[in-house]
């Protein structure tokens, strides 16, 4: 019987010629059956795909030969052969659509000037030493906090990468600015990233979570300073360590729950909080912004029975 897995991993390395790399990584990807998104940018690559684990040994053993790839961090989750619905490798001027391209600036070792690396025992030992001096940064989506976030974090309200960078320059987090930030994200992209632009701007001491959310619940699992489920970008929709239970809350009733139902309206990116006792009642509705903005003239996302 097959075994499935997921991997997550990137990479910060020059690309002479990333649709070239596209072209690669579309036919090695595909020539092991895998499905999930690769990434590919003049500075680097960004995947996460899914199918079995023989294939994606295979995979990644070829996607390292490339140079600068070789040292790729590769973090492996349970897959079910049904993550993602199709293969999808594009080429962007970013790895995380922060909207400042110019601010990777790469060395030897990858992207230079970003934050110092704590792993989960040096994340321990700061908070540790320095308490509530220590300010925990959500670099993801909002969404993706409401169901988890290290404990007492800042969550930034934003929807998407690009709305960090405003929020920088309006001066917003300037209170931050004389305290000890640790930006976060999921695998440790986008946190990386986030570090060369508050040092850029001024933030005096910055640090970064390595590897992310996910090597840090590897380490620490229900125990340490993370609280609730972390959001995945495939069809598990969200994990939590043995014990966790999610900050999550369902919009109609009140229930714990890390459940995301996406609104009825295709031209809708919104993603809503419903348990599953509420589902059912739920299921083909728009949300509230869509009712305003479009009350005719949408078109429903396919699958779902409008009422």
């Amino acid at each position: 019987m097959a075994t499935f897995r997921t991997v997550l991993f990137y990479a910060f390395a020059p690309v002479a010629d990333p649709a070239a790399v596209r072209l690669w990584q579309r036919e090695l990807a595909g020539r092991w059956n895998l499905t999930g998104r690769v990434i590919v940018a003049p500075h680097g690559i960004n995947a996460t795909l899914g199918g079995r684990v023989e294939d994606l040994k295979q995979y990644v053993k070829g996607t390292r030969q490339y140079p600068g790839f070789e040292r790729l961090d590769v973090k492996w989750a349970a897959g079910t052969g049904e993550d993602f619905p199709r293969l999808s490798v594009k080429v962007r001027p970013e790895l995380v659509a922060f909207g400042a391209p110019d601010a990777v600036r790469l060395g030897p070792d990858g992207i230079e000037g970003g934050g110092t690396r704590l792993d989960a025992d040096g994340l321990d030992a700061l908070v540790a030493e320095r308490g509530g001096d220590v300010v925990m940064l959500d670099g993801r989506n909002a969404y993706e906090a409401s169901i988890g976030r290290f404990r007492g974090a800042f969550v930034p309200d934003v929807t998407t990468s690009r709305d960090f960078l405003g929020e920088i320059e309006a001066g917003r987090w300037d209170h931050l600015k004389d305290r000890a930030v640790v930006t976060y994200c999921t695998g440790g992209v986008r946190c990386e990233v986030l570090s060369v632009l508050l040092k850029d701007r001024g933030f005096a001491e910055v640090y970064q979570m390595d590897g992310g959310i996910v090597r840090y619940v590897e380490a620490r699992g229900a125990s340490g300073l993370w609280d609730g489920s972390l959001y995945v970008f495939d069809g598990r929709g969200h994990v939590e360590a043995a014990g966790a239970r999610s900050l999550g809350t369902c919009e109609r009733c009140g229930a714990s729950t890390a459940r995301f139902e996406n609104c009825a309206d295709a031209g809708c990116r919104t993603e809503r909080l419903v348990c599953e006792g509420c589902a059912a009642v739920t299921a083909g509705e728009r949300c509230p912004t869509c009712v305003v903005e479009r009350p005719t003239g949408w078109v429903a996302r396919e699958g779902v029975g409008v009422r």
